[in-house]
């Protein structure tokens, strides 16, 4: 090193999103000195509550659904030292539904009856189709989560693909790796007939950078699908930042350290190895066997590595790296729950999705990625006061509005009614649009606001610099930036182009998401070194 180090780690995490914490927590664990040090003065990343709008209203900022969590491998192993540091979940009945112009809606429910006395009202043979589904679910997930939950590649994996196969045969298997391939319009297809469940199927796609015609994006609407069907969705007591608090907690049990308000200027290098962090304010920490960024390939390569991996052909693979869309959130403070104008149940429900078709998803996506504000955007409602009462005064409640697919650089509108390009001018109008679409579907919100806080993608990346203009998946999932290919080709296993570095979060397998996947298992993979 240059400089004397100010403090020395066995492990030093740049960024306490939740899965920099769970590495942290799975090598303090084992006996490692680890130190955490975050730019901001709040640990989480995506994983944030606050009151944005009024004293006794508290929103999560950017994630809210903490399901993953609730499921992971990393809960099942930590669990009780969590709960034991607080950690609490708010079960939801009603998971997610979709309303429809002409005045109808389809939803999901945890009771299996539920869901399909509503299929049998609108199709029998969807209700069947959606029976059998649930029954091949119980078939797939044991494999499917096999691979979400190992190291990719690894021995591991290859033991899993194995299993699969004997378990289940070669036409088996075949038809499973066909099926990550599909698109949702094709998989929804295939599988119901009613237009308006396909569009609910396929509104999950568009979560995660697929609109219905990409190719793997079946994928992602069939696991949410099942698994709420299966298991419900949880969200966080009081807060998806009950989830931070624990893991904060624990780690501060185990000896760990976390240090907010210290960005990191650079990642420091003797020879041919990460040997520490240079914070900006000057300060040296040493890393003894490992620096682990919890950040994007573009913030690490193109920031915290100024003298690179010492390759310029790899180093620009990582910078090459594509964000996935934009997004907008809109935080309401109300004084009653929307009134949806399809059925009361709605309220009931934890998200109500409005992208009512497979063109207006389409639609939206390619406007976007033609630099366009969309002239109707997927909008993705929370209601996270319907689930847990406690996240508002008694009486009143919160809305949680996700705004999909967006341009980060505005060329223009689709609508030909905003004639600015910067989102500080663009967001308060652009929410407005917003508003009239809800309201569509839920006459009279506008008078049940008391407060509102917009966030434009450009204010998400300014309050998390991994959420390059406003992609809250860290990195499009399309399939050549997923699987072998997350983040780049010959790096999906964390370790980086230089010795003793390390990336995880959601640009790193298995992606986007509470489920703290790539944390859990780079800290599990170092841990047995």
């Amino acid at each position: 090193m240059d400089m004397a180090a100010d403090s020395s780690f066995d492990a030093v995490v740049i960024g306490a999103g939740h899965n920099g914490l769970a590495a942290a927590i799975q090598l303090a664990k084992h006996g490692w000195k680890v130190g955490v040090f975050e730019a901001g003065h709040e640990a989480g990343g995506a994983v944030k509550t606050r009151e944005l709008t009024l004293p006794g209203f508290r929103h999560d900022l950017a994630a809210m659904n903490l399901s993953m969590f609730a499921g992971s491998p990393f809960l099942r192993e930590h669990g009780e030292a969590l709960r034991r540091h607080g950690l609490d979940f708010a079960p939801a009945a009603h998971c997610f539904a979709s309303v429809f112009p002409d005045g109808t809606w389809f939803g999901v429910s945890k009771d299996v009856d539920t869901t399909l006395a509503r299929l049998n009202a609108i199709n029998p043979l969807d209700a069947s189709a959606w029976q059998n589904m649930l029954s091949r679910f119980g078939k797939d997930a044991p494999h499917i989560f096999g691979l979400l939950g190992n190291v990719m590649p690894s021995w591991a994996m290859a033991r899993v693909i194995w299993n699969a196969w004997r378990q289940n045969g070669t036409a088996w298997t075949l038809e499973m790796l066909r099926f990550f391939t599909l698109s949702t319009r094709t998989w929804a297809d295939a599988h119901f007939e009613d237009p308006r469940v396909k569009a609910t199927l396929a509104a999950w796609g568009m979560h995660l950078d697929f609109p219905p015609d990409m190719a793997g994006g079946a994928m992602f609407p069939y696991l949410e699908s099942m698994v709420n069907q299966a298991f419900g969705m949880v969200i966080g007591k009081g807060g998806a930042d009950i989830m931070i608090k624990a893991l904060t907690g624990y780690l501060a049990e185990l000896g760990g350290e976390v240090h907010l308000g210290q960005p990191v200027a650079e990642v420091l290098q003797t020879g041919k190895s990460a040997s520490g962090i240079k914070l900006a304010n000057g300060r040296i920490i040493e890393a003894k066997r490992a620096v682990i960024a919890n950040v994007t390939p573009a913030l690490l390569f193109g920031k915290l590595l100024p003298k690179g991996s010492g390759t310029a052909a790899v180093d620009q693979k990582f910078k090459a790296f594509r964000a996935g869309p934009g997004t907008m959130m809109l935080h309401l403070a109300l004084d009653a729950p929307p009134r949806w104008a399809a059925g009361p149940e709605l309220s009931q429900f934890a998200y109500v999705h409005i992208a009512p078709n497979f063109s207006y998803m389409t639609r939206a996506y390619e406007q976007a990625m033609d630099g366009l504000l969309p002239e109707a955007p997927v909008l993705v409602v929370g209601q996270p006061s319907a689930i847990d009462p406690s996240r508002a005064p008694e009486g009143k409640h919160v809305l949680w509005v996700q705004v999909r697919v967006l341009p980060k650089h505005v060329k223009g509108d689709a609508a030909n009614r905003i004639e600015a390009r910067d989102w500080a001018t663009i967001k308060e109008t652009y929410a407005e649009r917003v508003l009239d679409i809800i309201e569509s579907h839920a006459p009279g919100l506008r008078q049940q606001i008391l407060a509102r806080a917009i966030f434009s993608p450009d204010d998400l990346e300014a309050e998390n610099p991994c959420l390059t203009g406003g992609d809250n998946l860290s990195g499009s999932h399309q399939l050549d930036q997923n699987f072998l290919f997350r983040p780049v080709a010959g790096y999906s296993r964390y370790k980086m182009p230089v010795n003793r570095l390390y990336m995880c979060g959601a640009a790193t397998w298995p992606g986007a998401g509470t489920g703290a996947g790539s944390g859990y298992l780079l800290g599990r993979m170092l841990a047995r070194h």
